[in-house]
């Protein structure tokens, strides 16, 4: 059963979406929040698998109530679920943290996809904001990776830990930081997240 914390200040949105995933058999609403503040309480009170994190709202927004979820360790994976599609927002929410970023014209069954492919430690995006992620037009689109870079990349596409990833490739939790390092230096990404969709669209 995946453990579901909606966040949202407006009560119409948090009841649609409390309807939608508890017709879902395998997904539980173990609360709602009206604010950040509320969010992060709830998350520590629940720790739900996957928190839905509005960005616009009082007292806390969505990029600083993740912030403290993730730091807190309270919540399984966040996942934005916002009208706001443009680069900064998605940058600025994934490095609080977020694992996900669904847009919510998005179809019910997209949502609950997104629910489940965050809980099994995927990364889902709307392909309307995955744009954002990638390389600027003009960025190297061959980088000079090693094969074991790639192997590691390839890993990161499929959701893996750092730790999961040493021992599928026999290295340490180090090495896999330090390739990781000159990965997003080379494809010229922020994060994993990002690095995981540049994989998905340059390795097949």
């Amino acid at each position: 059963m995946i453990r579901v914390l909606i966040v949202d200040d407006h009560h119409l949105v948090r009841s649609g979406i409390r309807t939608l995933l508890s017709a879902d058999p395998g997904i539980e609403v173990v609360g709602e929040a009206a604010n950040g503040h509320e969010g992060v309480a709830g998350a520590a009170r629940h720790t739900p698998d996957v928190v839905l994190m509005d960005l616009s709202m009082p007292q806390l927004d969505g990029v600083a109530a993740t912030r403290a979820i993730t730091a807190a360790g309270t919540a399984g994976a966040v996942v934005v679920l916002t009208s706001f599609s443009d680069r900064d927002r998605v940058k600025e929410v994934l490095a609080a943290g977020a694992t996900g970023y669904v847009l919510k014209d998005c179809e019910p069954g997209e949502l609950l996809a997104a629910v489940r492919n965050a809980a099994s430690g995927q990364v889902p995006l709307d392909p309307r904001v995955a744009g954002a992620l990638l390389p600027r037009v003009g960025q190297s689109a061959r980088p000079a990776l090693s094969p074991r870079e790639i192997d590691v990349l390839r890993l990161v596409a499929q959701g893996l830990a750092n730790k999961q990833i040493g021992r599928a490739l026999g290295i340490t939790e180090r090495t896999v930081k330090a390739h990781l390092g000159r990965v997003f230096r080379e494809i010229g990404v922020p994060d994993r997240t990002s690095a995981a969709l540049w994989a998905r669209d340059h390795l097949g």
